[in-house]
């Protein structure tokens, strides 16, 4: 199945109360460019500032949109969710299983 950007809202908005993300990767404007962040850990997620556009209200979502988002279905054993990777970073929103 092809994961798209109504997949993935549809996923956040199923699991709202139980999601939680791992940042993998981050953009860096001190060298501009994406690095890798240090803790790679999942956490449950908080309400996020800026445009739910590009957030859908999550702190450390960050859709580009116009085709610039690559998702991917996301399994570890633990937790089931989607991949995201796009100029901005990569991160991972899933559930535990």
């Amino acid at each position: 199945m092809r994961i798209t950007r109504t997949t993935f809202k549809s996923f956040i908005n199923k699991n709202k109360d139980k999601l939680l993300i791992s940042n993998l990767s981050n953009f860096d404007g001190m060298v501009d460019c994406v690095m890798p962040t240090e803790n790679k850990s999942f956490r449950p997620t908080e309400s996020g500032t800026g445009s739910t556009d590009h957030t859908f209200g999550i702190k450390g979502v960050w859709l580009v949109g116009h085709g610039g988002d690559r998702f991917y279905d996301y399994k570890d054993g633990k937790r089931q969710g989607i991949e995201v990777y796009n100029c901005c970073g990569n991160f991972v929103v899933a559930v535990e299983v």
